[in-house]
């Protein structure tokens, strides 16, 4: 009896209905990320291979993988994962370490894992699921000290240390802004006082970034290229200046779908980072807007489906998958934009980079259910 009664209750997840409207917000921007893709990458795949889909092609097969995936994990009930949240933590700094010991060392960061020659996987983008999950467990089990200065904010910030550093030494400066957005707003969310973070930030943080920018000549120098493109306009300045007349070429309906002229080899992987100037261009505002309205529905049903969990756990997990959306759409728009320096963000669902592409598809499996 107990048995059966246990099966029912673990059982009772699969019954639950799928929020439709973020389920078809998902597929939308699915589809118009491989359209752009499509129209993005054939100049470069055709220059590279010869064949102006393979970059699509591959795409597509992520894209088939990623809603399998989603799928599959939908079956899961969520607080299946709660029982694992503090073995996530470690998983997460686990990942970290092999990564700087037998990790390919490309352009200067050691960020990838290679399986086989053709075959790879960067550990940063578990990690961000994996901080998640730790957080919304560690953050509901003691949520009666997160009011605290010391014992809420300051300890469970700390937390956070080992992680942010592991990732700085590969380095990986984006993927820890991100993390740390993240676990922000969970612990905002989870009952936090927002002026904690404000006087950490104006004590700590701000003079840390500084400092992370002036040790480092590459973080340097994309602060005065941000400042200033067009003092090393063939240099250094040449890829945001290019995305700059990609959007301003769009006007307000674009120049027509396949029809970007900064695709033809004037950005460096149009079909990657700086998709969005060439959806721009093709598409012009309206097209731009678009995307934007898509993930803006994204984020109010993903802030929609933290509000109706039934526990904090939920809630939290759902907010942290919003925050991580939001967070890369906003850095990856700001970039494109020259709206801040540039940094190494994929703009979820259309940058083709095979593992945060399928993790962006497959992390919303449970979340497409209400909870």
């Amino acid at each position: 009896m107990a048995k059966r009664k246990k099966e029912k209750n673990f059982s009772s997840f699969l019954n639950n209905p799928i929020d439709f409207t973020l389920l078809i917000t998902i597929l939308l921007l699915l589809s118009i990320g491989l359209i752009m893709v499509l129209s993005a990458s054939s100049p470069s795949a055709l220059a590279e291979s010869g064949d102006s889909y393979s970059y699509f092609s591959k795409q597509l097969i992520f894209a088939i993988l990623g809603i399998v995936a989603m799928l599959f994990i939908s079956k899961i009930d969520y607080r299946f994962y709660q029982k694992f949240y503090k073995q996530s933590w470690w998983i997460a700094a686990g990942l970290l370490v092999l990564v700087l010991l037998v990790g390919k060392k490309i352009n200067g960061a050691q960020r990838w894992i290679y399986v086989t020659e053709t075959l790879s996987f960067q550990p940063s983008e578990v990690v961000k699921l994996l901080m998640i999950i730790f957080y919304a467990g560690i953050l509901m089990k003691n949520r009666d000290e997160l009011p605290k200065f010391i014992k809420g904010f300051g300890k469970h910030i700390a937390m956070l240390g080992p992680i942010i550093l592991l990732l700085l030494l590969e380095p990986h400066f984006s993927s820890s802004v991100v993390i740390i957005g993240i676990c922000s707003v969970m612990m905002i969310m989870a009952g936090c006082k927002l002026w904690h973070f404000i006087a950490a930030g104006g004590v700590v943080g701000i003079p840390a970034i500084i400092a992370l920018v002036i040790i480092e000549p590459y973080r340097l120098q994309r602060v005065l290229t941000f400042l200033d493109p067009w003092k090393d306009a063939t240099g250094t300045g040449w890829q945001v200046i290019q995305s700059l007349y990609a959007i301003g070429s769009g006007g307000l309906f674009g120049a027509g779908l396949g029809e970007s002229k900064q695709k033809f080899l004037y950005i460096p992987e149009p079909h990657n980072d700086f998709i969005f100037s060439i959806l721009g261009e093709e598409l012009g505002f309206i097209g731009c807007a678009a995307v934007l309205i898509l993930f803006a529905i994204f984020i109010w049903r993903g802030v929609l489906i933290a509000m109706r969990a039934p526990d904090m756990f939920g809630s939290l997990v759902a907010i942290g998958i919003t925050a991580l959306v939001a967070i890369q759409v906003i850095i990856n728009v700001a970039v494109v934009t020259s709206s801040m320096p540039a940094t190494g963000m994929p703009l979820p669902f259309f940058s083709y980079r095979w593992n945060s592409f399928i993790y962006s598809v497959m992390r919303n499996g449970n979340f497409i259910k209400y909870f």
